[in-house]
């Protein structure tokens, strides 16, 4: 019986390409806590939705500060609609956007990873009361200088706990863009 060096080949080669494929997907692409660090501009979108089954839209702008260590500091402002009101007693600065916003981090050597952000609480006539909390996932792109997130978890103030979230953010590295002197 003659076997054709195709039907030996074919099957090698399928799982040569299977295992690259493999190895491609879980390439370290040289992305660490350091790759992320300096000032970035979020555009914040979504929607929060509470338990008694009704939902609020988020829209608003982030600044946030990456330290290259796995710290973070935050200024932002959110808003949401329909009818939701501002949360009484929340931190603003002289421009009117929520500060001392403060959280960590971690990036993974895959350009992926982990940030949390925890608001500071609200302090208003009627007592104290803990600020939200919020989980993101990230990837990294053009060596840092992009982050597109999406958030898996988040507490409102004073929640017991998580709510579901389908919010997303777009955030761009500040700073100057080198150009061709060509």
């Amino acid at each position: 019986m003659k076997i054709s060096a195709h039907k030996v080949f074919l099957p090698f080669a399928v799982v040569l390409l299977a295992l690259g494929g493999t190895a491609w997907a879980q390439e370290n692409h040289g992305c660490s806590d350091a790759t992320l660090n300096g000032e970035y501009a979020f555009t914040v979108s979504g929607q929060i939705f509470l338990p008694n089954g009704t939902s609020i839209l988020r829209n608003g702008v982030a600044l946030t500060h990456f330290d290259g260590a796995g710290h973070l500091s935050q200024v932002d402002s959110v808003l949401s609609s329909p009818n939701a009101p501002v949360v009484p007693g929340a931190p603003t600065n002289s421009e009117g956007f929520h500060d001392d916003e403060t959280g960590t981090y971690t990036v993974n050597g895959d350009c992926t990873g982990t940030f949390n952000v925890v608001f500071p609480p609200n302090v208003s006539s009627s007592g104290t009361v803990p600020g939200a909390k919020l989980t993101v996932l990230f990837v990294l792109s053009n060596h840092g200088r992009d982050i597109y997130t999406i958030v898996i978890s988040i507490t409102p103030p004073g929640a017991p706990g998580p709510v579901p979230a389908l919010i997303h953010s777009d955030g761009h590295k500040l700073g100057f863009v080198e150009t061709d002197s060509n």
